[in-house]
């Protein structure tokens, strides 16, 4: 149970579980891991038959952390002691822990939440919502994303190494464990309003938009590779439309300046595809993306060498039409000419050489992300 404050709520959490471990027959603890209370609550704690850890790392997660490192069972019940979960009845957690599950997930939704015990914002648009991303970005089973209430395989949560220090940590949890194809299972659980004489730790926006952030940062093919595939087609296609010359669509006109902002977009795109790249190959190597097989052996093939070479053709290709409006320039006697048909080929050839720069410095930045420090040989210093 991570505390901070919570004196007045941990003597029924500590009796229900203490309850629950006797009535079901489990030999076990209740850990408190204490986030620098100043009410007393590790005495309370103590008093009532608690084993308290002190942890002096400020954070949900960090006390979360600590909390399970320092537990000695082999399996882990967690959840937060404000006496808004129901410690006497963990049955359906045990036997799915039981079933094989090495991570199972409280589904508040699903077991009943009292009146008054989630704000409105949380009920019915941030939970659900961050849910579903959860669930459409790491195929998770998890209908209640961020219930604190869950048990696990106490080695195999370890393995992950979480580290998120806040509230971010009950996302860390279950994106980590999809990631790793731990086997993960939901139960129906209830939420009471809390028995706390003062406002809750959690703050709606900000720790909402940690989740949000932490969720996207998990998930680079959606953060970058969808939304710069997208942008880098729909760009690409404007420009080809407009190179020719305007295109109307009913009563409206698209010009030269419709062409940029579709140069503007397809730069932005492809930027965002190679972010992908980047972001994809330090997540492989960092264990915090799914292993993917067939995107490794696409790096192991794809040589700096290749990717520079394929770079000076686009840009020597770019560096072409530039030399073809330049020669429409001469032809012109380098007068004035009509803006719009010559800033077409302009706009064209200054895109493809960006796009051939903006691929060079990202070949040389994977190739500076796979070296690999060797490690250095024992022996006497002289």
């Amino acid at each position: 149970m991570p505390c901070l404050n919570e004196a007045r709520t941990l003597p029924p959490c500590v009796h229900k579980a203490l309850t629950f471990l006797a009535r079901s027959g489990l030999s076990g603890e209740v850990l408190v891991a204490d986030n620098g209370s100043s009410d007393g609550s590790q005495d309370v704690a103590l008093s009532l038959g608690a084993r308290v850890v002190d942890v002096r790392d400020k954070g949900y997660g960090n006390a979360l952390i600590a909390g399970i490192k320092a537990a000695r069972g082999r399996w882990v019940v967690m959840g937060d002691s404000d006496d808004s979960y129901d410690f006497g009845n963990l049955d359906g957690f045990v036997e799915a822990l039981r079933g094989g599950a090495q991570l199972v997930m409280g589904n508040r939704f699903a077991g009943g939440i009292a009146q008054g015990a989630m704000p409105p914002l949380h009920r019915y648009l941030g939970n659900p919502v961050l849910s579903f991303i959860g669930r459409l970005l790491f195929k998770s089973p998890c209908k209640d994303f961020h219930c604190g209430l869950r048990a696990f395989d106490r080695a195999a949560i370890i393995d992950l190494e979480l580290s998120a220090p806040g509230m971010e940590f009950a996302s860390e949890m279950v994106v980590k464990a999809a990631i790793r194809n731990l086997r993960i299972a939901e139960v129906p659980t209830t939420l009471a309003r809390d028995g706390r004489d003062r406002p809750p730790h959690l703050r709606s926006w900000r720790d909402g938009w940690r989740h949000l952030r932490f969720l996207f940062l998990f998930s680079p093919r959606w953060l970058f590779l969808h939304p710069g595939i997208a942008m880098f087609a729909l760009g690409l296609l404007a420009m080809l439309a407009l190179l020719g010359g305007p295109v109307s669509i009913g009563r409206v006109g698209f010009d030269i300046g419709t062409l940029l902002y579709s140069a503007a977009l397809a730069l932005i795109g492809w930027q965002s595809v190679l972010f992908w790249v980047c972001a994809k190959l330090h997540g492989v190597r960092e264990g915090i993306v799914p292993p993917d097989p067939a995107f490794e052996r696409a790096m192991r093939h794809l040589s700096l060498e290749a990717v520079l070479l394929g770079s000076v053709a686009l840009f020597l290709t770019g560096l072409t039409l530039a030399t073809v409006s330049l020669t429409r320039w001469q032809a012109a006697g380098f007068g004035v000419l009509e803006s719009t048909h010559s800033l077409r080929l302009v706009i064209a050839a200054v895109t493809v050489m960006l796009l051939a720069v903006q691929t060079a410095y990202t070949g040389m930045f994977l190739a500076v992300l796979q070296i690999r420090r060797a490690p250095m040989a024992g022996g006497a210093a002289l």
